[in-house]
């Protein structure tokens, strides 16, 4: 995909290539746009004449009908759809560079389509050409999110359905004491190799700061990424004087995947003070902030030996487990992880030790929680009545 520049609407030849499915698709002309828009003008390689046609009719239609109000599905180009969310509200979101890359994806796929082709139909080909039941769900939440903010501008009269692929079981790998130290350990002892022999320069060492941040804390990879000692638009600020970390950056709305300060553990704020001696941002490379270690941290993972489903994210799977197999009550770990409690429950409350423990006393003939506090009252009553008799009796 060719950078985009401040151009305005344009053509480009998009090369022949292997889709998800592992057909070959010919060489096409697509528009596109400034706003991260690409759509198929459905015209071969040697069709540059009527791919112009249809790039005239683009811009005209661009310029009058974008936004148009109270138009019917059938004449709304989900192109047009996409656009206007690229632009109101894509920038407003946590990571809006992720977001753009989303709607280009849409974009490439839909963009040619009008709204009343989305049906369950069209949504159920667009999962299956995407090949990941997950990435086309993320993506088409997206495109229900672009066509619900069109309605509520006013901008289409009919309500549009969009499909969702079922939602994946929850991952749950987590990892050990062992497994975190091994690959702690690896990532920060790592050094360059060149030319068959070990480097002074130890790459990865960024990665071992990094793990260190979220296995202590549960903290998604994004918001450890974007974190500074010093307070700054855009990051969120590590108050080491009071031991808080104010994980959401001000300005940034409250999205459903909850923020909130955190207290710092004694040992955690102990590397920290150090890392702050040296560096801006507690995740950096090369005096700069690091914006995402998915790459990184996948080669540090193959060279501890870990399996292939070890992700950044497993680490806050890690965080959330070691604190119920630790007792914490639900409602504090949910609070310290930015997470719901019915989301806690419901995907880590088996590792608690409390879990199903009256179940079990039961099976074994013995008394539960519940009966063991009704035993509790029921003497707690006698001993109020005897004691009303005797007062009875004394009077």
């Amino acid at each position: 995909m060719p950078r985009r520049s401040s151009k305005g609407p344009r053509l480009w030849l998009q090369p022949e290539r292997r889709s998800a499915n592992g057909s070959i698709e010919r060489a096409v002309w697509c528009i596109l746009d400034d706003r991260g828009i690409k759509r198929r003008t459905g015209c071969a390689e040697g069709e540059r004449r009527e791919a112009e046609d249809k790039l005239a009719a683009y811009i005209h239609s661009k310029r009058t009908s974008e936004r148009a109000r109270d138009r019917a599905a059938s004449e709304v180009l989900i192109a047009d759809v996409l656009s206007i969310y690229s632009v109101d509200v894509a920038p407003r979101q946590s990571r809006p560079k992720e977001a753009g890359a989303r709607i280009t994806r849409l974009s490439d796929w839909w963009g040619v389509k009008r709204l009343s082709d989305v049906t369950g139909r069209s949504c159920r080909a667009y999962a299956e050409h995407r090949g990941s039941p997950a990435a086309a769900r993320r993506e088409l939440e997206d495109l229900r999110a672009a066509i619900n903010h069109h309605r509520a501008e006013g901008l289409c009269r009919e309500v549009v359905e969009v499909v969702l692929p079922d939602k994946g079981e929850p991952r749950t790998r987590w990892l050990t004491n062992r497994e975190v130290a091994k690959l702690i350990w690896t990532a920060w002892h790592y050094r360059e190799m060149q030319d068959g022999r070990p480097t002074k320069r130890r790459p990865w060492r960024h990665v071992a700061r990094f793990i260190l941040l979220a296995v202590y804390t549960g903290t998604r990879a994004g918001t450890v990424c974007a974190s500074s000692f010093a307070q700054e638009e855009g990051f969120g600020w590590i108050d080491l004087e009071r031991g808080v970390w104010y994980r959401r950056p001000e300005g940034i709305a409250e999205t459903k995947k909850r923020r909130p300060p955190v207290p710092l553990p004694d040992r955690l704020q102990a590397h920290l003070r150090r890392w702050s001696k040296r560096q801006r941002y507690p995740v950096e490379f090369n005096r700069n902030p690091v914006g995402d270690v998915d790459k990184a941290f996948r080669l540090v993972v193959e060279a501890s030996g870990l399996g292939e489903d070890v992700t950044p994210h497993t680490l806050r799977h890690t965080a959330a487990t070691w604190l119920m197999q630790r007792g914490v009550e639900l409602w504090e770990a949910a609070g310290y992880l930015g997470m719901t409690v019915e989301t806690l429950e419901r995907v880590y409350g088996h590792h608690s030790p409390d879990h199903l423990k009256n179940a079990v006393a039961a099976m074994d003939g013995k008394k539960t929680e519940k009966n063991v506090r009704t035993d509790a009252e029921r003497s707690e009553s006698a001993i109020v009545s005897i004691a009303k008799k005797r007062r009875k009796s004394a009077n």
